[in-house]
């Protein structure tokens, strides 16, 4: 079996060394004159100590001079003006099919880039199929065009230096293209193939559908993105576009023609910006895109608009609770609002002054002062086209977590209340105004910006407006706004950590504490939904399995089992060996014993709770690897053979489908020669390939498995020996190290 995974906290790595300089910098190697002979050395002492102390002497003089300058404060520096922000003029046209485009030269490299803006988004995904775009946007690349494969153009591209990526977020997708000036041409024709006749090719789209399922089994491994996926939850509505989840149901229903018919609704040329940036002649440019874009003649009725926000204030808490992790992670805030708003730049000139950087109010007081957290930050999250977050985020000792939250609100009134001093006034402006300037500091970033500006239907001035008006926000602007949109009665607070940590409890926050479910629904199994036929065929090759392993009888007297093993894990960066001894006891129960280079690893679980010792200390078992331990037992080959309680469905001549009564599931596939089990498939996106039966105890065991998971090799595992009815017992395998 594949080794449980168990996720440690985060902790901060050891920290680098300074590197000294050596003391003989010359690189020569020794200088002639250090090849004295000993009694030419001896000679030159004296004359080597009296220069010694002339130089002591003026170093004096030299020191006393010193203290007579009075060198300048940084203080006193002076900084020129920042330059004004030079927005390029780009040559802009529309073709006759509807699409706009934007041409704007720079011979700087001799490269050439461009984008395809396509108004589209996951703010589309229709229900139960929520992953839809994003699905699209991935497919869309590495499923090649009509003409050429995916991994065609791969090579292609690699071969000249060039490339072509695509994605969908949430209110737009791209199609991007960046290679060197001279290989233009056929770069163009491939991105005019792919974003105008992908071909969405089913291998890429399963492999894609795997990834993403491996995404959702892993979502729950890090607690700081458990509170980004549930803090929008919470806010928005968990049913809103804004706020949904992608679920193993949702991926499953996607299917190819999902796919094309998402595609077909969206890129249609009148629903396309392109912009094109770097070395060319802009004449020669619009010629070209003209010639290869103009017999593009799709025609779709307008995209509608994005959904609204309608969400309404949730205030209370909601506890993640994740026992494995040794500080809690929160956010504390509500809905915000668009970029367009007129007191947009009041409001971010605010949530700088109250967590911005180091010098804000949060950090100041609650990671400098108090020292409870590892860090903190405010924010008002704008968006272009819907309400955004008001934030206040961060990371704190598990023992100061309502200490933390209480500190930051009491902050958030303060704002509200207490006007700010100049000088929090000016740090905060100069520090949005400065940094402002760097998304104008390359004519492709200025591109970009004005093409999304008129995107959203934003006015071309708008960067220059949002300018002054961060140079306009006065003391009053910032109480005004801190009192009108920031409303400690609306906040929701997310909290992800150990409860049992807490020095004080959460309800101490004077509102209602409710959990949030972090379990991830299984996806409707074929089997549920198999015909009798279906469920008859899945049994008749569940029992000529029975027969290939041994015989019923013998699989169903098999109480307890255990092996040693040799385990090969292949990481990116090298492959790692460990020993590992497994021993379970049927139906539910499991030990398995990992000794790995940096340490020993004891995991236990009787199917409802359990333990974990680790380098890092002995903890109790958190769901998520509760839910890995109870898989590992579902899977064990002598189990699922017999498989009592599960529902069978056959999904091929030689493929059975099994679904447990705890939401377990597995694919297995038949040695159409043998009956023996060929392949395992499960958790979405992991495969077991068996091999090296042999007979133990009057049933067939393989001894060697091949582990893949997402299409690339994780693990080799040699089995020893097994050892069955041994009387193993819970008590035994609950033994702590």
């Amino acid at each position: 079996m594949k080794p449980v995974r168990v996720f440690p906290a985060r902790g901060r790595g050891p920290g680098q060394a300074l590197q000294q300089p050596s003391s003989d910098s010359s690189p020569q190697g020794p200088h002639p004159r250090r090849e004295l002979s000993r009694v030419a050395r001896a000679r030159a002492f004296p004359t080597i100590l009296a220069v010694l102390l002339c130089a002591c002497a003026l170093s004096a003089q030299e020191t006393e001079v010193r203290r007579a300058v009075v060198l300048p404060s940084y203080k006193d520096l002076k900084f020129p003006p920042l330059p004004p922000i030079k927005v390029p003029e780009p040559e802009t046209f529309t073709l006759p099919n509807g699409m706009k485009i934007y041409l704007l030269e720079h011979h700087e490299l001799p490269i050439v880039s461009g984008f395809a803006l396509v108004r589209t988004g996951n703010l589309f995904d229709p229900p139960g199929k929520h992953g839809l775009a994003e699905v699209t946007g991935a497919v869309l690349r590495a499923g090649g065009s009509q003409t050429q494969t995916g991994d065609q153009i791969d090579e292609r591209l690699e071969n000249i230096a060039a490339s072509i990526e695509s994605s969908i977020s949430e209110s737009y997708g791209t199609l991007t293209f960046s290679c060197l000036k001279e290989t233009t041409t056929p770069v163009l024709g491939v991105f005019h193939d792919l974003l105008t006749a992908p071909e969405f090719r089913q291998d890429k789209l399963d492999l894609e559908k795997k990834q993403i399922r491996s995404g959702i089994a892993r979502r729950n491994d890090d607690a700081n993105g458990i509170l980004e996926r549930e803090f929008p939850a919470e806010v928005y509505g968990r049913k809103t576009p804004y706020g949904w989840s992608i679920e193993y149901s949702d991926i499953d229903n996607i299917q190819r023609p999902d796919v094309i018919a998402f595609y077909q609704r969206y890129y249609f040329p009148a629903n396309i910006m392109l912009a094109v940036y770097g070395d060319f002649d802009t004449a020669q440019m619009k010629q070209e895109l003209t010639r290869v874009f103009s017999t593009w003649e799709v025609k779709q009725p307008p995209v509608p608009k994005f959904p609204e926000v309608a969400a309404k204030p949730v205030p209370g808490v909601f506890l993640a609770n994740k026992s494995d992790v040794t500080q809690t992670f929160f956010s504390i805030g509500h809905v915000g609002g668009t970029l367009i708003d007129k007191d947009y730049p009041a409001l971010e000139v605010a949530s700088e002054i109250l967590g911005g950087g180091f010098s804000s109010r949060l950090f100041r007081r609650i990671r400098t002062k108090l020292g409870y957290a590892y860090n903190i930050g405010a924010s008002w999250e704008a968006d272009y086209d819907h309400p955004g977050l008001f934030k206040i985020s961060g990371s704190t000792q598990s023992a100061h977590t309502v200490d933390t939250i209480k500190a930051s609100i009491e902050e958030l009134n303060r704002l509200r209340t207490t006007p700010v001093t100049d000088q929090e006034l000016q740090v905060a402006k100069d520090s949005i105004l400065n940094g402002f300037v760097f998304n104008f500091d390359k004519p492709s970033k200025t591109l970009t910006r004005l093409v999304t500006y008129e995107y959203f239907g934003y006015p071309k001035d708008f960067v220059f407006a949002y300018q002054k008006g961060i140079a306009a926000v006065t003391q009053a602007d910032v109480l005004r706004v801190a009192k009108q949109y920031l409303r400690p009665q609306d906040l929701t607070i997310v909290a992800v950590g150990n409860p049992q940590e807490f020095k004080t409890p959460l309800s101490a926050l004077g509102l209602p504490v409710l959990p949030i479910d972090l379990s991830i629904p299984e996806a409707a199994k074929a089997a549920e939904k198999a015909d009798p036929a279906s469920e008859a065929q899945g049994k008749r090759l569940l029992e000529r399995v029975q027969k290939a392993m041994g015989g019923m009888d013998k699989l169903v007297g098999i109480k307890d089992i255990s092996y040693d093993a040799d385990v090969t894990i292949f990481t990116p960066g090298a492959a790692m060996k460990a020993k590992q001894k497994n021993s379970y006891v049927l139906p539910a129960s499991l030990r398995q014993e990992l000794e790995l280079p940096f340490g020993k690893q004891v995991v236990f679980s009787n199917g409802t709770g359990g333990w974990i010792m680790s380098p890092q200390g002995m903890m109790a078992m958190p769901p998520d690897a509760l839910k890995q331990a109870q898989g590992e037992v579902f899977r064990v080959l002598f189990h699922l053979a017999v498989c009592d309680a599960c529902t069978v469905s056959a999904v091929g001549n030689d493929t059975v489908e099994l679904a447990g009564k705890n939401g377990e599931a597995a694919r297995l596939v038949i040695d159409p020669a043998s009956g023996l089990p060929a392949k395992l498939y499960y958790d979405g996106n992991t495969e077991t390939a068996y091999s090296d039966w042999q007979e133990t105890g009057g049933v067939r065991a393989p001894s060697h498995w091949t582990v893949m998971r997402d299409g690339q090799k994780f693990a080799e595992i040699q089995v020893h020996g097994y050892q069955l009815n041994s009387g193993l017992t819970d008590q035994e395998l609950s033994r702590k190290p």
